[in-house]
């Protein structure tokens, strides 16, 4: 019985999306690993049994080989290479540090981070940074690619992405191929229409650059904003 013959309730698929992670069981993620069960169990029933054999114990099941996991009925070579793959991605994360965030506390470390993608450009791109409360960098990312002279930025995507990522501040930018550092009057009627519209959703724009090959202005550093 595969889980699309289930009741909607209890198909883990359907309750990953509408509770999300958190709300499944230990027997309900690994049925979805595993995709479906056997003719007499249910995928969850089937990994029930499984976990229950292991005393409902990750690192206990981790040790089971494919063979192992091949002598339960349903659970053939692909499925059982599936779990143990599962598993082992696991351990690994488990073993791996989280990567610390660089955190922005002026325009000089926004520059730092951002002078890789836009200081040797011929065309103009327009990019940004995406910060949490703590104002750690969380997300970056290039919204435009432009001519040599102008890189429009549609406003609705850039704070799209923003809500996506839960973002509280950004600090938006954009290069200038030609070398000169003076805001023209666009860079400074996109600069308020940015903060405008960050203050309807309380996410803070927090800076703008202007970058070239060797060096950058900033918004803030000069009152701009």
């Amino acid at each position: 019985m595969s889980i699309k013959f289930l009741a909607e309730d209890d198909r883990p698929r359907e309750k990953f999306l509408l509770k999300g992670k958190n709300a499944l069981s230990d027997s309900e993620l690994l049925a979805i690993i595993m995709g479906s069960g056997n003719r007499d169990e249910t995928a969850v029933e089937l990994a029930r049994k499984i976990l229950a054999s292991v005393d409902n114990n990750w690192h206990q099941l981790s040790l089971l080989t494919v063979k192992d996991l091949m002598k339960f009925k349903g659970i053939g070579e692909v499925k059982a290479i599936s779990i143990a793959t599962a598993l082992e991605i696991g351990k690994r994360r488990a073993s791996q540090e989280i990567p610390e965030k660089p955190t922005i506390s002026s325009s000089k470390d926004a520059y730092n981070i951002l002078k890789i993608h836009l200081s040797d450009l011929r065309t103009e791109e327009f990019w940004t940074l995406f910060l949490n409360q703590s104002n750690k960098v969380i997300h970056i990312a290039q919204l435009t690619q432009g001519g040599i002279n102008q890189s429009i930025v549609d406003i609705r995507i850039l704070f799209k992405t923003a809500l996506e990522h839960f973002s509280t501040g950004i600090i938006i930018s954009h290069n200038h191929p030609s070398g000169n550092l003076k805001p023209s009057a666009e860079d400074i009627r996109i600069t308020k229409q940015v903060k405008e519209a960050g203050h309807v959703m309380n996410i803070q724009l927090l800076d703008h650059l202007i970058i070239t090959q060797n060096t950058y202005t900033s918004f803030a550093d000069e009152g701009l904003l």
